[in-house]
Protein backbone atom coordinates (compact mmCIF):
# COMPACT_ATOMS: atom_id res chain seq x y z
CA UNK A 1 0.00 0.00 0.00
CA UNK A 2 3.14 2.64 0.66
CA UNK A 3 4.52 1.76 -2.67
CA UNK A 4 0.99 2.58 -3.94
CA UNK A 5 0.85 5.49 -2.20
CA UNK A 6 4.10 6.44 -3.14
CA UNK A 7 3.55 5.85 -7.21
CA UNK A 8 0.27 7.96 -6.75
CA UNK A 9 2.37 10.91 -5.54
CA UNK A 10 5.34 10.64 -8.24
CA UNK A 11 3.10 10.11 -10.98
CA UNK A 12 4.46 7.08 -12.12
CA UNK A 13 2.07 3.96 -11.24
CA UNK A 14 3.72 1.60 -13.20
CA UNK A 15 6.11 0.89 -15.97
CA UNK A 16 7.20 -2.25 -17.71
CA UNK A 17 9.54 -3.25 -20.56
CA UNK A 18 8.44 -6.48 -22.42
CA UNK A 19 10.03 -8.91 -24.59
CA UNK A 20 8.26 -10.82 -27.58
CA UNK A 21 8.18 -13.59 -24.92
CA UNK A 22 5.71 -11.76 -22.85
CA UNK A 23 8.45 -11.29 -19.64
CA UNK A 24 8.51 -7.89 -18.50
CA UNK A 25 10.80 -6.27 -16.08
CA UNK A 26 9.73 -2.94 -14.32
CA UNK A 27 10.96 0.53 -14.56
CA UNK A 28 11.48 3.64 -12.43
CA UNK A 29 11.36 7.09 -13.39
CA UNK A 30 14.80 7.13 -14.94
CA UNK A 31 15.17 4.04 -16.72
CA UNK A 32 11.18 4.79 -18.36
CA UNK A 33 13.31 8.53 -19.44
CA UNK A 34 16.44 6.38 -20.73
CA UNK A 35 14.05 3.91 -22.92
CA UNK A 36 15.08 3.15 -26.37
CA UNK A 37 12.84 0.79 -28.66
CA UNK A 38 15.81 -1.36 -28.84
CA UNK A 39 15.08 -2.66 -25.10
CA UNK A 40 11.80 -3.53 -26.01
CA UNK A 41 8.49 -2.52 -26.09
CA UNK A 42 7.36 0.07 -23.54
CA UNK A 43 4.21 -0.10 -20.94
CA UNK A 44 3.93 3.30 -18.90
CA UNK A 45 0.92 4.05 -16.89
CA UNK A 46 0.66 7.55 -15.16
CA UNK A 47 -1.38 9.60 -12.79
CA UNK A 48 -2.34 12.57 -15.46
CA UNK A 49 -2.95 15.15 -12.44
CA UNK A 50 0.48 14.59 -11.76
CA UNK A 51 3.16 17.16 -11.98
CA UNK A 52 5.69 14.68 -13.21
CA UNK A 53 3.55 12.78 -15.24
CA UNK A 54 2.61 15.85 -17.48
CA UNK A 55 6.02 17.24 -17.31
CA UNK A 56 7.12 13.85 -18.98
CA UNK A 57 4.22 13.88 -21.42
CA UNK A 58 4.56 17.23 -22.58
CA UNK A 59 8.80 17.14 -23.32
CA UNK A 60 10.33 13.55 -21.63
CA UNK A 61 7.88 11.20 -24.11
CA UNK A 62 8.30 13.65 -27.94
CA UNK A 63 4.98 13.05 -28.24
CA UNK A 64 3.02 15.50 -31.07
CA UNK A 65 0.53 18.13 -29.37
CA UNK A 66 -2.59 16.71 -30.53
CA UNK A 67 -1.61 13.12 -28.45
CA UNK A 68 -0.27 15.06 -25.54
CA UNK A 69 -3.64 17.78 -24.93
CA UNK A 70 -5.58 14.35 -25.45
CA UNK A 71 -3.63 11.90 -22.71
CA UNK A 72 -4.06 15.21 -20.75
CA UNK A 73 -7.75 16.27 -21.30
CA UNK A 74 -10.17 16.47 -18.07
CA UNK A 75 -13.07 15.23 -20.04
CA UNK A 76 -13.17 12.37 -22.57
CA UNK A 77 -15.58 10.01 -24.10
CA UNK A 78 -14.69 6.91 -25.93
CA UNK A 79 -13.17 7.00 -29.40
CA UNK A 80 -10.25 5.39 -31.52
CA UNK A 81 -8.53 8.10 -33.59
CA UNK A 82 -5.67 7.70 -35.96
CA UNK A 83 -2.67 10.09 -35.25
CA UNK A 84 0.89 9.73 -37.34
CA UNK A 85 2.46 6.30 -36.46
CA UNK A 86 -0.35 5.04 -33.64
CA UNK A 87 -3.61 5.42 -31.73
CA UNK A 88 -5.26 7.51 -29.58
CA UNK A 89 -7.61 5.19 -27.74
CA UNK A 90 -9.89 6.32 -24.71
CA UNK A 91 -11.84 3.64 -22.59
CA UNK A 92 -14.27 4.05 -19.67
CA UNK A 93 -14.38 1.37 -16.77
CA UNK A 94 -16.24 0.80 -13.98
CA UNK A 95 -15.54 2.36 -11.04
CA UNK A 96 -14.41 -0.32 -8.34
CA UNK A 97 -13.15 1.32 -5.73
CA UNK A 98 -14.18 1.53 -2.38
CA UNK A 99 -17.62 3.57 -1.77
CA UNK A 100 -17.66 4.71 -5.27
CA UNK A 101 -20.95 3.98 -7.35
CA UNK A 102 -19.81 1.57 -10.44
CA UNK A 103 -21.45 3.32 -13.33
CA UNK A 104 -19.20 6.82 -12.35
CA UNK A 105 -17.16 5.20 -15.11
CA UNK A 106 -13.26 6.09 -15.09
CA UNK A 107 -11.63 7.12 -18.03
CA UNK A 108 -8.29 5.48 -19.52
CA UNK A 109 -6.85 7.18 -22.33
CA UNK A 110 -3.95 4.94 -23.85
CA UNK A 111 -1.25 6.24 -26.61
CA UNK A 112 -0.25 3.20 -28.99
CA UNK A 113 2.52 3.89 -30.96
CA UNK A 114 5.72 0.95 -32.61
CA UNK A 115 7.39 -0.34 -29.15
CA UNK A 116 5.41 1.72 -26.44
CA UNK A 117 1.92 2.40 -24.89
CA UNK A 118 1.12 5.38 -22.56
CA UNK A 119 -1.56 5.39 -21.01
CA UNK A 120 -3.39 7.78 -18.33
CA UNK A 121 -5.85 7.72 -16.00
CA UNK A 122 -6.93 10.43 -12.78
CA UNK A 123 -8.26 7.53 -10.71
CA UNK A 124 -7.25 4.64 -9.94
CA UNK A 125 -8.53 1.33 -12.28
CA UNK A 126 -8.89 -2.05 -10.94
CA UNK A 127 -7.82 -3.73 -14.52
CA UNK A 128 -4.57 -2.02 -14.30
CA UNK A 129 -3.82 -3.92 -11.21
CA UNK A 130 -4.92 -7.19 -12.69
CA UNK A 131 -2.78 -6.47 -15.24
CA UNK A 132 0.55 -6.45 -13.20
CA UNK A 133 -0.43 -9.44 -11.79
CA UNK A 134 -0.41 -11.30 -15.16
CA UNK A 135 2.93 -9.67 -16.02
CA UNK A 136 4.47 -10.37 -12.71
CA UNK A 137 2.82 -14.44 -13.49
CA UNK A 138 5.41 -14.50 -16.06
CA UNK A 139 2.25 -13.83 -18.70
CA UNK A 140 2.78 -10.35 -19.32
CA UNK A 141 1.63 -8.81 -23.39
CA UNK A 142 3.63 -9.61 -26.58
CA UNK A 143 3.13 -6.16 -27.83
CA UNK A 144 1.90 -2.76 -27.25
CA UNK A 145 -1.08 -3.23 -28.93
CA UNK A 146 -1.58 -7.08 -27.11
CA UNK A 147 -1.16 -4.75 -23.97
CA UNK A 148 -3.97 -2.56 -25.01
CA UNK A 149 -6.43 -5.43 -25.41
CA UNK A 150 -5.25 -7.05 -22.04
CA UNK A 151 -6.31 -3.49 -20.81
CA UNK A 152 -9.24 -3.54 -22.64
CA UNK A 153 -10.20 -6.89 -22.38
CA UNK A 154 -10.00 -6.71 -18.26
CA UNK A 155 -12.18 -3.40 -18.59
CA UNK A 156 -14.74 -5.40 -20.29
CA UNK A 157 -14.55 -7.88 -17.60
CA UNK A 158 -15.79 -6.13 -14.79
CA UNK A 159 -17.99 -3.86 -16.67
CA UNK A 160 -20.04 -7.68 -17.59
CA UNK A 161 -20.04 -8.11 -13.92
CA UNK A 162 -21.69 -4.80 -13.22
CA UNK A 163 -24.10 -5.84 -15.91
CA UNK A 164 -25.16 -9.07 -14.14
CA UNK A 165 -25.35 -7.66 -10.90
CA UNK A 166 -28.03 -4.92 -12.81
CA UNK A 167 -29.57 -7.83 -14.39
CA UNK A 168 -29.86 -9.51 -10.67
CA UNK A 169 -31.32 -6.62 -9.41
CA UNK A 170 -34.31 -6.19 -12.03
CA UNK A 171 -35.14 -10.20 -11.43
CA UNK A 172 -35.72 -9.29 -8.30
CA UNK A 173 -37.90 -6.37 -8.52
CA UNK A 174 -40.01 -8.48 -11.46
CA UNK A 175 -40.18 -11.15 -8.68
CA UNK A 176 -41.53 -8.93 -5.96
CA UNK A 177 -43.55 -7.01 -7.90
CA UNK A 178 -45.72 -9.80 -8.84
CA UNK A 179 -45.62 -11.22 -5.45
CA UNK A 180 -47.40 -7.52 -4.42
CA UNK A 181 -43.95 -6.80 -2.11
CA UNK A 182 -43.78 -2.77 -3.35
CA UNK A 183 -41.46 -1.77 -0.42
CA UNK A 184 -39.43 0.79 -1.35
CA UNK A 185 -39.58 -0.91 -5.31
CA UNK A 186 -39.72 2.93 -6.82
CA UNK A 187 -36.91 3.73 -4.78
CA UNK A 188 -34.78 0.61 -6.13
CA UNK A 189 -36.26 0.83 -9.65
CA UNK A 190 -34.84 4.29 -10.09
CA UNK A 191 -31.72 3.89 -9.14
CA UNK A 192 -31.16 0.93 -11.01
CA UNK A 193 -32.62 2.58 -14.60
CA UNK A 194 -30.47 5.62 -13.52
CA UNK A 195 -27.31 2.99 -13.37
CA UNK A 196 -28.08 1.15 -16.72
CA UNK A 197 -28.58 4.23 -18.63
CA UNK A 198 -25.33 5.92 -17.46
CA UNK A 199 -23.32 2.88 -18.26
CA UNK A 200 -25.31 2.56 -21.66
CA UNK A 201 -24.13 6.32 -22.22
CA UNK A 202 -20.51 5.39 -22.55
CA UNK A 203 -20.49 1.53 -23.58
CA UNK A 204 -22.39 2.45 -26.89
CA UNK A 205 -19.34 4.87 -27.90
CA UNK A 206 -16.89 2.05 -26.69
CA UNK A 207 -18.31 -0.50 -28.71
CA UNK A 208 -17.75 1.82 -32.15
CA UNK A 209 -14.61 2.53 -30.77
CA UNK A 210 -13.22 -1.18 -30.57
CA UNK A 211 -15.37 -1.50 -34.19
CA UNK A 212 -13.03 1.32 -35.79
CA UNK A 213 -9.89 -0.04 -34.06
CA UNK A 214 -10.11 -3.62 -35.54
CA UNK A 215 -11.31 -1.97 -39.00
CA UNK A 216 -7.91 -0.10 -38.89
CA UNK A 217 -5.45 -0.95 -41.30
CA UNK A 218 -2.32 -0.09 -39.96
CA UNK A 219 1.35 -1.00 -39.27
CA UNK A 220 0.89 -1.44 -35.50
CA UNK A 221 -2.47 -3.76 -36.90
CA UNK A 222 -2.46 -7.34 -37.40
CA UNK A 223 -5.08 -9.96 -38.31
CA UNK A 224 -4.55 -11.25 -34.71
CA UNK A 225 -5.27 -7.84 -33.35
CA UNK A 226 -7.83 -6.84 -35.31
CA UNK A 227 -9.86 -10.92 -34.07
CA UNK A 228 -9.12 -9.58 -30.84
CA UNK A 229 -10.65 -5.98 -31.10
CA UNK A 230 -13.27 -7.72 -32.73
CA UNK A 231 -13.80 -10.08 -29.85
CA UNK A 232 -14.59 -6.89 -27.63
CA UNK A 233 -16.63 -4.89 -29.91
CA UNK A 234 -19.18 -8.15 -29.87
CA UNK A 235 -18.61 -8.52 -26.23
CA UNK A 236 -19.68 -4.67 -25.62
CA UNK A 237 -22.14 -4.95 -28.11
CA UNK A 238 -24.04 -8.24 -26.11
CA UNK A 239 -23.54 -5.84 -22.95
CA UNK A 240 -25.14 -2.66 -24.78
CA UNK A 241 -28.00 -4.93 -25.68
CA UNK A 242 -28.55 -6.28 -22.54
CA UNK A 243 -28.53 -2.46 -20.99
CA UNK A 244 -31.05 -1.64 -23.79
CA UNK A 245 -33.08 -5.31 -22.53
CA UNK A 246 -33.00 -3.97 -18.87
CA UNK A 247 -33.92 -0.71 -19.11
CA UNK A 248 -37.37 -1.99 -20.77
CA UNK A 249 -37.54 -4.71 -18.56
CA UNK A 250 -37.24 -1.60 -15.64
CA UNK A 251 -40.61 -0.02 -17.84
CA UNK A 252 -42.33 -2.63 -17.71
CA UNK A 253 -41.78 -3.01 -13.73
CA UNK A 254 -42.29 0.46 -13.53
CA UNK A 255 -46.19 0.14 -15.33
CA UNK A 256 -46.38 -2.67 -13.12
CA UNK A 257 -45.91 -1.06 -10.10
CA UNK A 258 -47.96 2.11 -11.09
CA UNK A 259 -50.76 -0.12 -11.82
CA UNK A 260 -50.69 -1.98 -8.31
CA UNK A 261 -50.63 1.38 -6.87
CA UNK A 262 -53.31 2.73 -9.05
CA UNK A 263 -55.66 -0.35 -7.76
CA UNK A 264 -54.90 -0.44 -4.56
CA UNK A 265 -56.06 3.80 -4.45
CA UNK A 266 -58.99 2.68 -6.70
CA UNK A 267 -59.71 -0.04 -4.49
CA UNK A 268 -59.42 2.12 -1.48
CA UNK A 269 -61.74 5.03 -3.07
CA UNK A 270 -63.79 1.94 -3.90
CA UNK A 271 -65.00 1.07 -0.16
CA UNK A 272 -64.61 3.97 0.97
CA UNK A 273 -68.30 5.19 -1.58
CA UNK A 274 -69.60 1.70 -0.44
CA UNK A 275 -69.26 2.94 3.51
CA UNK A 276 -70.57 6.04 2.06
CA UNK A 277 -73.45 4.85 0.59
CA UNK A 278 -74.31 2.57 3.11
CA UNK A 279 -74.07 5.56 6.20
CA UNK A 280 -75.98 8.44 4.07
CA UNK A 281 -79.54 7.05 4.52
CA UNK A 282 -78.35 5.47 7.86
CA UNK A 283 -77.51 9.94 8.49
CA UNK A 284 -80.57 10.81 6.82
CA UNK A 285 -82.48 8.86 9.51
CA UNK A 286 -80.73 9.93 12.55
CA UNK A 287 -80.83 13.79 11.07
CA UNK A 288 -84.77 13.27 10.54
CA UNK A 289 -85.45 11.97 14.07
CA UNK A 290 -83.34 14.85 15.48
CA UNK A 291 -85.85 17.76 13.90
CA UNK A 292 -87.58 19.80 16.30
CA UNK A 293 -91.10 18.82 15.50
CA UNK A 294 -93.98 17.31 17.62
CA UNK A 295 -95.22 13.98 16.89
CA UNK A 296 -91.79 12.72 15.44
CA UNK A 297 -92.23 8.64 15.83
CA UNK A 298 -90.79 7.06 18.72
CA UNK A 299 -90.36 10.33 20.52
CA UNK A 300 -91.70 9.67 24.21
CA UNK A 301 -91.26 5.92 23.82
CA UNK A 302 -89.11 4.48 26.72
CA UNK A 303 -87.58 1.90 24.48
CA UNK A 304 -87.09 4.31 21.61
CA UNK A 305 -83.44 4.49 21.56
CA UNK A 306 -83.09 0.68 21.33
CA UNK A 307 -85.61 0.48 18.23
CA UNK A 308 -84.08 3.27 16.39
CA UNK A 309 -80.60 1.80 16.79
CA UNK A 310 -82.23 -1.91 15.55
CA UNK A 311 -84.00 -0.17 12.73
CA UNK A 312 -80.72 1.47 11.46
CA UNK A 313 -79.10 -1.85 11.62
CA UNK A 314 -81.99 -3.60 9.63
CA UNK A 315 -81.63 -0.63 7.09
CA UNK A 316 -77.38 -1.58 7.13
CA UNK A 317 -78.55 -5.23 6.19
CA UNK A 318 -80.70 -4.45 3.52
CA UNK A 319 -78.48 -2.31 1.41
CA UNK A 320 -75.33 -4.42 1.95
CA UNK A 321 -78.09 -7.63 0.50
CA UNK A 322 -78.84 -5.07 -1.81
CA UNK A 323 -75.27 -4.32 -2.94
CA UNK A 324 -73.92 -8.13 -2.83
CA UNK A 325 -77.25 -9.20 -4.94
CA UNK A 326 -76.12 -6.04 -7.76
CA UNK A 327 -72.38 -7.19 -7.30
CA UNK A 328 -71.32 -3.81 -6.27
CA UNK A 329 -68.62 -5.49 -3.53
Amino acid sequence: MLADEAAEADGLICAYVFDSAGNGRELTWDEVRAWTPEQGTLWVHLNRTRRSSEDYIRHGAKLDETVVEALLADDTRPRVARQGSGFLVNLRGVNANPGAEPEDMISLRCWAEPKRLITTRARRLMAVNELRSEIAAGRGPADEMDCLFRLARLILFKVGAVVGELDDGIDELEDEVVAGELQNARDRLAKLRRRAITMRRHLAPQRDAFVRLESETHALMDEKDAAQFRDLADITQRYVEDLDSLRERAAVVQDEIISNFTETQNRHAYTLSVVAAIMLPLSFITSLFGVSFRDIPLDNGPDAFGTLVIILAAVAVVQIVIFKIMKWF
